[in-house]
């Protein structure tokens, strides 16, 4: 049987935070993360935690089985400040 996932499986989730400060000319860079999180809740629980501290930070999700290359669309959880486009 191959190792694809089944339709009655649900696709691994890749759930990550991702925080950022200015640097000295301005621009965002990444100071915390990406950090992959276990659950939606808990990324949007650390991302507002880490919004206090940085300029910006964005929680987000996926579809994703990276054994086979395939990533679904990515959703938005949380925004607070400024981030950069994600593309």
């Amino acid at each position: 049987m191959p190792d694809s996932i089944l339709p009655q499986q649900k696709a691994p989730k890749l759930i990550v935070v991702t925080a950022f400060d200015r640097d000295e000319t301005g621009d965002l860079q990444p100071v915390f993360g990406p950090a992959e999180q276990q659950s939606e809740d808990r990324a949007i629980r650390t991302a507002k935690a880490l919004a206090t501290k940085h300029a910006g930070v964005i929680a987000w999700s996926r579809e994703a089985n990276p054994a086979l290359g395939e990533y679904g669309e990515p959703k938005t959880l949380f925004v607070g400040g400024d981030v950069p486009d994600m593309e």
